[in-house]
């Protein structure tokens, strides 16, 4: 009788062990699922821009921001009826031309002779915070903007829709700004991006940032 009490138990512990297993592997499906979609909607709703200094020496560094200053008011003028990513992309593509030109002639003119290579493509971020806005680290479709060796601290910002045009004083992204960003991704993921103070949302928040850390994600095009 012992011996078929004892061969219950190890059953049963078997059964327990592949049911929590099956269990756990679900979990992580679900999780690597709502992750992947959630991740792939937030990086096909905006484009966004890359500037990167030629190195970390303070003139180049400072260099690096006139360059952003002067892009960010040509692209201000292009964009600004955007309704979509593509729509801005495309207006980008038709000036990438311009857009060197510019960078160019703003190093130029401050007495530097660095070139610029300025690509359209799928980048990897890390987590950023625009306002009162925050984008999780992933893939995203951006300008990357090359200055000189390029070996120096990047700028990140949105050029679509366009959360460069921060309130730097009051840290706040304009409202019809938020109102494209928002026309673009269900409720729950506009809420992901912009309530930090929901304990759930956060969780929720951390989780895309841990499987995007840790390259589970398949956002890359």
């Amino acid at each position: 009788m012992k011996v078929f009490k004892n061969l219950g138990k190890s059953v049963n512990i078997k059964s327990f062990l592949i049911i929590l297993l099956l269990l756990i592997l679900y979990v992580l499906i679900c999780a690597f699922s709502y992750v992947k979609a959630v991740s792939e909607d937030l990086c096909d709703s905006v484009f966004r821009l890359h500037v990167i200094a030629n190195s970390d020496s303070e003139d180049d560094q400072n260099l690096k921001y006139m360059v952003r200053d002067n892009l960010l008011e040509y692209m201000n003028t292009i964009c600004k009826d955007c309704n979509s990513k593509d729509e801005a992309i495309k207006l980008v593509e038709e000036n990438k031309n311009v857009f060197k030109k510019i960078a160019l002639n703003t190093i130029y003119e401050q007495g530097y002779d660095y070139n610029v290579n300025i690509n359209i493509g799928n980048f990897e971020f890390p987590t950023k915070y625009y306002g009162d806005i925050s984008l999780p680290s992933g893939y995203y479709d951006a300008l990357r903007v090359e200055i000189g060796e390029a070996k120096g601290q990047n700028w990140w910002c949105v050029m679509f829709p366009p959360l460069c045009f921060v309130d730097v004083s009051s840290g706040i992204v304009p409202d019809d700004s938020k109102e494209v960003l928002k026309s673009n991704l269900s409720d729950e993921e506009y809420t992901l991006i912009s309530d930090n103070s929901n304990d759930n949302i956060d969780f929720k928040f951390k989780l895309i940032e841990l499987f995007a850390n840790n390259g589970l994600l398949t956002a890359k095009k």
